[in-house]
């Protein structure tokens, strides 16, 4: 069967841990964007610390068989045409399972409607924080962070970049030489 080269590729939030310093910046902007106020709690990008030497931020993997979406008891979970994972709130209950279900502990119920929060790339983001300049929704944290850390990236992109590095580390030796 061949495949359906109209679908769209997933685009997911990418984080360079070398660049990436735990400064919460994308934290505040997801609450603020979301809920017009800065609350790391009501994040959707998750920033990791592992001491002493990693800062990491994380966002939905957006799974193929998202066990977050087969947990829901309420059906309040779907993908999109993207293949973010969005929220019905009407729906959802704020039973947690979600939660529970996905293996990458990104996500989480809202501090004040214990409604499930998850990554979809700024598609739920509040009207009046698009920029009028741009005109149309797209991951804030991605423009905040300072240290341009985040990214998107296709699973081609993704490939591509793993493939050189994986020929960058095999080839070190002959790469010194030349």
């Amino acid at each position: 069967m061949a495949p359906d080269i109209k679908k769209k590729l997933h685009k997911f939030l990418v984080v360079n841990p070398e660049l990436c310093t735990g400064c919460e910046t994308c934290e505040s902007v997801c609450s603020f964007v979301h809920d017009g106020e800065f609350n790391p709690i009501n994040t959707r990008i998750h920033r990791i610390r592992i001491e002493p030497i990693l800062n990491v931020a994380l966002a939905c993997q957006k799974c193929e068989d998202a066990p977050c979406i087969r947990s829901c008891p309420e059906k309040a979970l779907e993908k999109n045409k993207d293949s973010s994972v969005v929220v019905n709130e009407e729906k959802c209950n704020g039973c947690g399972f979600c939660v529970r279900a996905c293996n990458f502990g990104l996500m989480s119920l809202h501090l004040s409607s214990q409604k499930a929060l998850v990554c979809d790339l700024c598609e739920s983001m509040k009207e009046e924080f698009i920029d009028p300049d741009v005109g149309r929704k797209e991951p804030q944290c991605i423009i905040v962070c300072p240290k341009e850390a985040i990214s998107l990236k296709n699973v081609v992109q993704i490939g591509e970049e793993t493939r050189i590095e994986a020929a960058k580390k095999l080839f070190a030796d002959l790469l010194e030489e030349t």
